[in-house]
């Protein structure tokens, strides 16, 4: 079953309100799947910091890993989560958007 929209968004957006994980997300889709030692030595936090973050990340859909070689577990950005919320956030353009069409067209009738 698809994960509710509303929660969906609601998960990413609290994601995303961190620098750091934006950061790492930044990076990941910028330079390809990445080990947190790898994330760690591109930004300026810790490996241990880095995997609390992309335990956030994980739990919230935006990253996903795998096994690499060895003891190695590779993350990768995944973007389903962020058109959820960008679908959420269209939704909800679109309704400012039709009031602001209406105040414009009031605003723009002669005085009566």
């Amino acid at each position: 079953m698809p994960p509710d929209p509303e929660e969906a968004a609601v998960a990413v957006f609290a994601a995303l309100a961190d620098p750091n994980r934006r950061a790492i997300l930044a990076s990941l889709a910028t330079h390809g799947p990445s080990t947190a030692t790898d994330l760690s030595g591109r930004l300026s936090i810790t490996r241990q910091g880095v995997a609390k973050h992309l335990a956030l990340l994980a739990d919230a859909g935006l990253v996903a890993s795998d096994a690499g070689g060895g003891r190695r577990v590779l993350y990768r950005h995944r973007s389903e989560p962020i058109r959820v919320a960008q679908s959420y956030l269209a939704a909800l353009a679109a309704d400012w958007d039709d009031r602001f069409t209406r105040l414009s067209a009031f605003l723009s009738e002669p005085p009566r």
